[in-house]
């Protein structure tokens, strides 16, 4: 784990001098998980971790923390993971509503899942937790930043992960442009069938 970030992004401004440089909240009430999460964050050289047990503190701190992106565990007591994303995305602070969010959680369901990415999850980490996912969690958000969204019913990052070029919906968003006009149906060709015989 001594790869160093190549910082691009919109945390390439702020930081210059590599990991070292990025301030990390980490929000989880188990003790022995948040030790676990702070040895792998310092593991990747990443020296400035603000730690609270539970939300609400965390989110009473936020504007004087001012961190690069935050680390959460989804089930805690009093205020769970989800409800502090969404009161993160909501925050009147336009710096504090567009931070990288990375949860941590052992319900991966489709429901959870589903859930935590309307709530305005950037990524999901599942447990057990390991190095290498953290790692590709930090390295995501950092590499390859999504646009941020904000409509009457959702606030986070841009939900579409891939491009797809043979998409045939609705453009409806403003940063498509013209796309309604310009969006072609291209057949996608399918591989030819291979005849099997025996010998």
């Amino acid at each position: 784990m001594s790869a160093p970030f190549l910082l691009a992004g919109p945390m390439a401004g702020k930081v210059s001098h590599g990991a070292s440089e990025l301030c990390v909240v980490l929000v989880e009430d188990n003790e022995h998980m948040r030790s676990l999460l702070r040895t792998l964050l310092m593991a990747m050289g990443i020296r400035r971790i603000v730690e609270y047990s539970d939300g609400t503190e965390a989110l009473a701190h936020l504007h004087e923390t001012k961190p690069d992106f935050i680390l959460t565990d989804l089930s805690m007591a009093p205020m769970d993971g989800l409800e502090f994303t969404r009161a993160v995305r909501h925050s009147a602070d336009e710096s504090l509503c567009v931070l990288p969010i990375i949860v941590v959680t052992g319900h991966t369901e489709r429901v959870q899942i589903k859930a935590a990415r309307d709530a305005g999850v950037t990524e999901i980490l599942a447990k057990p937790v390991t190095a290498t996912g953290l790692y590709q969690r930090i390295d995501e958000i950092i590499q390859r930043p999504r646009p941020f969204v904000r409509t009457p019913d959702y606030c986070g990052p841009c939900r579409r992960r891939q491009h797809n070029p043979a998409y045939t919906g609705p453009w409806r968003r403003s940063s498509d442009g013209n796309r309604a006009e310009t969006a072609a149906v291209v057949p996608v060709a399918k591989p030819a069938a291979t005849k099997r015989t025996r010998t």
